[in-house]
Order: C-alpha cells, then structure tokens, then sequence
C-alpha cells in the first residue's frame, strides 16, 4: 500500500466507533476468537482513537489511546498487515501521548508483535501473561519532554 494513500484519522469514540469497532471485530472476535462481551468496554467512551484509511476510504486498522497514557485495542485488518498500517496507527497515539502530556506510554503487547513493538521504542517491562486467553507482555516507551 502506498503510505500517501493512508489516512489515519484520530476522534473520540462516539465519532470513529463505527469503524474502530468493525475493525476490531474482525481482527479479534473473528480472527484471534476473543469474545465479543469483553472486546468492547467501558474504556471505548473516555479513550481517544485512531482509525486508518486507503485510498477507497475503507477502515482497516485502528487503535485507542485511554486516559492514563495506555495504549491498546491495536489492529489491522489482514488484508493491509505488512505495509506500514500499524505503525502509523501507533506513531499517531504515540504524538497524542505526548501532546497530551504524558511522560510514558504502556501497553499490552501481543508477544508475537514485540518486535513490531520494539521498533518504535517500546521495551518489555516484565513477564508474559495471557490477556482473553492469548499470551501478552507488558511494553513501555517514555516520551520526551518538552
């Protein structure tokens, strides 16, 4: 995909659920076998999402930032994983992290996504542990001041 023609838009939820939500209902209930009663919650409300587009304005990835600099929910559609998606996704939460003050950012990383993780300058910070029955490991990344 060509990154020019990626659009990532970031909203509230009541803005972007729409398409957060079908995205994440593919990649998790569908593809990963979450259930749907705990793949969406209460935290959707107070979060601050990031949906991206192609070219024909079709949702195919998004992630949400909470309150407390918690960065989670990442996802990409399979038909658009390998090309930069993600990583978009992520450098848009992680500037709204930063803009929002905070001085680091945490998430719940899918251990077969770590290295994806480590790349934009996350670092395991403990030991794997299954989240809805899939292994996890806890990253940080501080932010810079200023």
């Amino acid at each position: 995909m060509n990154q020019n023609s990626l659009r990532i838009v970031i909203g509230t939820w009541d803005r972007l659920r729409e398409h957060a939500a079908r995205v994440r209902h593919e990649v998790f209930v569908l593809e990963q076998g979450v259930s749907p009663e705990i793949e969406l919650d209460d935290e959707d409300a107070v979060s601050v999402h990031a949906v991206a587009y192609d070219a024909q304005g079709e949702p195919i990835g998004t992630g949400r930032l909470l309150q407390d600099g918690h960065i989670g929910r990442m996802a990409v559609r399979k038909l658009a994983r390998g090309q930069g998606v993600g990583g978009q996704i992520l450098d848009a939460l992680i500037e709204q992290g930063h803009g929002d003050g905070h001085r680091m950012l945490v998430l719940h990383a899918q251990t077969h996504a770590r290295s994806f993780y480590e790349a934009h300058g996350f670092q395991a910070a403990g030991e794997e542990f299954l989240e809805a029955g899939i292994p996890h490991v806890v990253m940080t990344r501080e932010l810079a001041r200023g």
